[in-house]
């Protein structure tokens, strides 16, 4: 069992103390008053306050603005194999009984910082945001190995964030086991769906919506039957969201999405749940550029989901990432059929659930229509917030029907 010790002593601005009442998991270089000792990045290290109290163990980075992530606010901790093993079966525990696809640790929100691991049938995928993580992944890949019954684990760690820590953006390869199929065929809410662990979004598929893709579909069976009713999906990325409404009784759903590999995935998903594909209805294009064509054409549909990619990746890029988000709801709210509804998310944690509702608002009134919010959604319960954690809460949705 390897054992690590704290290297170095942490010590806090007295401004700081804030932040460790608060049990926030980061500590930022601007928290930081002095480092006794030379801890190399992805040490562990203890966190004291300014009057020599300590507080707690965490890891630290000095080549990122988060320089300690907190691991534990329990001084008498000792971070070993088994704590680490430990956190991770807690964390797997809390998703009982295991889904086929899930997220098992949801980095900072399971208390495990910089960690994130999804699980496509048989396989894992994880991903290192921080260099604390980074130094163990292969004695985490082990631990898992242990704790569950997977026939291998593949990094995903092709991700801008870790450019932050001084880590290289595109560290991709098998860490243990088998190496996954070129796709993996998953079980979701009774439809099943490929997923590209490869090259797909995120780990390879938007987990984090299985629970909306149900929502969607229960919903519209208690429409009223239509066979003129149509759906438009936009970023419809492989179309989770497309065959939940088909499954739902809608009869034509259109998916948008500017990936011809996502399009391609996307029609073969609606083919193996045994929906009817139409070939006009799978469309790789700029979705901006169709819905302005829709528009010029008068074209009109029933329901849109707009579920586009982060827009704002930090703080400075929000107003431009809410022209964006104004953008694309004014042009759903002219495409809805009078009681239409918009599905609209937002995954840019820096634009919370007030600002974006503000911008829906904005986006109706420009678009002279009336509306009301008739639902609220979030991240599938397999991605926890933890109440310390604001910014875990990354994922809103509206649900807004056009009157």
């Amino acid at each position: 069992m390897t054992t690590t010790q704290a290297t170095a002593v942490i010590t806090l601005h007295p401004k700081a103390t804030k932040n460790t009442e608060r049990r926030h998991p980061w500590l930022f270089s601007g928290a930081v008053r002095s480092v006794d000792g030379k801890p190399a990045d992805g040490d562990i290290v203890r966190i004291h306050l300014h009057d020599g109290q300590p507080v707690g163990l965490g890891y630290f980075n000095n080549q990122s603005n988060i320089r300690v992530r907190v691991l534990t606010w329990d001084i008498n901790e000792t971070i070993d194999d088994g704590w680490w093993a430990n956190r991770l079966q807690a964390s797997i525990a809390r998703r009982t009984p295991l889904p086929n696809a899930a997220r098992l640790v949801n980095a900072e929100n399971d208390y495990l910082p910089g960690l994130i691991v999804d699980k496509y049938d048989g396989w894992l995928v994880l991903q290192s945001l921080s260099m604390g993580i980074e130094t163990r992944k292969t004695m985490l890949a082990g631990l898992l190995a242990e704790l569950l019954d997977v026939r291998g684990m593949y990094e995903r760690s092709d991700i801008e964030i870790r450019s932050k820590e001084g880590l290289p953006a595109d560290t991709m390869g098998v860490l243990w086991g088998e190496a996954p199929p070129e796709t993996i065929t998953i079980e979701e809410n009774g439809h099943q769906l490929l997923v590209d662990v490869y090259t797909g979004h995120k780990t390879g598929f938007y987990l984090d919506q299985r629970e909306n893709r149900l929502q969607l579909r229960e919903w519209l069976k208690l429409l009223p039957a239509s066979d003129e009713m149509t759906v438009l999906n936009t970023f419809s990325f492989t179309g989770g969201f497309t065959v939940a409404a088909l499954a739902g009784g809608v009869k034509r759903a259109i998916s948008i999405d500017s990936s011809a590999e996502a399009i391609d995935l996307a029609r073969a998903n609606v083919e193996m749940n045994g929906f009817a594909v139409n070939e006009e209805d799978f469309i790789q294009a700029n979705v901006f550029d169709v819905l302005r064509d829709y528009r010029d054409e008068g074209q009109q549909f029933d329901l849109i989901i707009l579920d586009p990619p982060k827009f704002a990746r930090h703080a400075k890029q929000v107003q431009s990432a809410s022209r964006g988000y104004k953008d694309i709801n004014w042009l759903a709210f002219r495409l809805l059929k009078p009681g239409g509804y918009l599905w609209t998310f937002s995954c840019s944690n820096a634009v919370d659930m007030d600002l974006f509702q503000k911008i829906v608002f904005g986006a109706i009134i420009d678009a002279e229509r009336e509306g009301q919010i008739v639902g609220r959604l979030q991240a599938a319960s397999d991605h926890p917030v933890a109440l310390t954690f604001p910014e875990g809460a990354y994922l809103k949705g509206l649900v807004c029907r056009v009157v």
